[in-house]
């Protein structure tokens, strides 16, 4: 029975070649370290590449679209229905072809003494009036005012009171009478039964009208009565 050969040891130029290939190995994996490594280094924005960014020019939908309702149409103001006014700064203002009616004249007026009663007991006030009334056919103004206004008392020949005598601040008053128009005196004017003068007016002394017969005859405007009233005082 033979005995087994003993195993041959490499040779030394097989132990370089092994040496050679591992190390060759390790250069490479070393290699592919380093580029790994350096990669990561070198391009620092592949960490935002997982976020990109939208472009200058590409908008980006909003997620949740907004609904947009148009607005209500407003209901006009009641004080909108009618046009405003236009001031007279910018618009310009009609001329008045209203045309005033001419002054009265004695022709076209008619004019009566008036008194509330035709009698009166003894300490009652008589009170006068006047009626006017244009006979015209047309419209006219008059000066009805108390400056155009007066009543006379006689008693005969005798001049009894005077409304001018004792009379204090005095008015006008133009008002147009239409054609047939009466007018009468608003408030007639009452005669205290004294005698008048413009130097009594302050007198408490002044003579007391007795019983008797007595005429008023008025004037207005220029423009006498026909015809006195009679009265009787008791």
């Amino acid at each position: 029975m033979s005995s087994p050969s003993p195993r041959r040891r490499p040779s030394p130029a097989v132990y370089r070649r092994r040496r050679l290939v591992a190390l060759l190995v390790l250069i490479v994996i070393l290699a592919v370290l380093v580029a790994g490594v350096w990669t990561l280094i070198a391009q620092p924005w592949r960490g935002a590449a997982a976020e990109p960014q939208p472009s200058p020019s590409t908008s980006s939908p909003d997620p949740s679209p907004t609904t947009v309702t148009p607005p209500a149409e407003e209901t006009p103001a009641a004080t909108e229905t009618t046009p405003p006014t236009p001031s007279a700064s910018d618009t310009p203002q009609p001329e008045s072809t209203a045309v005033a009616a001419p002054a009265c004249t004695n022709g076209d007026l008619s004019v009566e003494a008036v008194t509330d009663k035709t009698e009166y007991a003894a300490g009652e006030i008589p009170q006068l009036s006047i009626a006017l009334t244009n006979t015209g056919a047309a419209d006219c103004t008059i000066n009805v005012g108390t400056s155009a206004q007066s009543f006379t008392i006689t008693s005969g020949s005798d001049v009894w009171w005077r409304s001018t005598d004792c009379q204090t601040e005095p008015s006008d008053m133009v008002v147009t009478l239409a054609a047939g128009q009466t007018v009468q005196s608003a408030t007639p004017l009452p005669w205290d039964r004294t005698r008048s003068s413009v130097s009594s007016c302050d007198s408490p002394d002044r003579q007391r009208a007795t019983g008797g017969t007595y005429h008023l005859a008025v004037s207005i405007g220029g423009v006498d009565s026909a015809q006195t009233k009679q009265f009787i005082l008791y």
